[in-house]
């Protein structure tokens, strides 16, 4: 049988504009993810269960909380690229694409913004800091990240030392019955050589010094002054983990726009095959 003019090679059966490498890159790329997303959402479940009740009271700061978010909302974004890519659904792979920009539009409009507003910032941070201080004792997660913190960044509170008084257990009110009363955490502890048992009392009372006398115990500047600083000396290294997130995301909103526009390719085909097969010049 003639073919017409212009009219593809093969039919629709059997041609198709739709590349199996697009197709299943693309899908593999979100199983990956979506197996991760559902280690985090298990792990942070796990976190949540093993904690008292009295955790409940500190969601804002609770790193178990913000592991769970995390984790399902990647999991429902990884969901539509896995489904859309497997099945060739537009609109699960236009939503996969639009929420991926989104995402990555608002980690770029963060980090502009962070720089650009480098005081306010700032100030958000000493919020965050001052907030997870005041909920030290109330969750073991986030009490265990802010004693890494100081050891990490050899530092105690948020501008000072004294930030701790802000602790009901480490108030240093004459009516605070805590033993704890005008302390700080072990972790501001000036470390001790070849020291084999922590001393976690070692921090009792310091409070009540002056920053010369306490210096030789505790660490006495703020986490926030040696945070910026940290962040000032590896704007590099930080740079790297930036562009380590976003070359993902990127390879997925360009993957799925590709294969979008072959599914499209071969809708067209199959509906131009539907209008000529009566065609006696098909």
């Amino acid at each position: 049988m003639a073919r017409r003019p212009g009219a593809p090679a093969a039919s629709g059966e059997e041609f198709s504009f739709v590349s199996p490498l697009v197709k299943y890159l693309l899908f593999f790329f979100n199983m990956l993810f979506w197996v991760i997303s559902m280690v985090m959402v298990a792990v942070g479940v796990y976190a949540r269960l093993m904690k008292h009740a009295a955790a409940l009271a500190c969601l804002a700061v609770d790193p178990a909380i913000l592991l769970i978010v995390v984790g399902v909302l990647m999991f429902l974004l990884t969901f539509c690229g896995c489904i859309g890519s497997l099945r060739e659904n537009i609109c699960l792979l236009q939503t996969f694409s639009l929420c991926l920009t989104a995402v990555f539009l608002l980690q770029l409009a963060a980090g502009i913004l962070g720089f650009v507003f480098s005081d306010k910032a700032r100030g958000k941070v000493s919020e965050i800091i001052n907030n997870a201080i005041v909920h030290y004792r109330d969750d073991l997660d986030l009490q265990n990240l802010i004693d890494f913190g100081q050891k990490k960044f050899s530092c105690c509170g948020g501008i000072s030392y004294k930030d701790w008084s802000q602790n009901m257990y480490f108030n240093c009110s004459e009516d605070n019955p805590s033993r704890e009363r005008c302390s700080v955490p072990y972790s501001c502890c000036l470390p001790t050589p070849d020291q084999a048992v922590i001393n976690t009392m070692c921090g009792q009372g310091m409070q009540a010094f002056d920053y010369v006398e306490a210096s030789k115990v505790i660490y006495t500047n703020g986490c926030i002054d040696k945070l910026v600083n940290w962040i000032h000396s590896n704007l590099f290294l930080l740079g790297g983990v930036a562009l380590g997130l976003a070359i993902p995301q990127l390879v997925g909103i360009l993957l799925s726009q590709i294969l979008v526009n072959q599914i499209k390719d071969q809708i067209k085909l199959q509906l131009y095959n539907q209008q000529h097969r009566a065609d006696p010049w098909y």
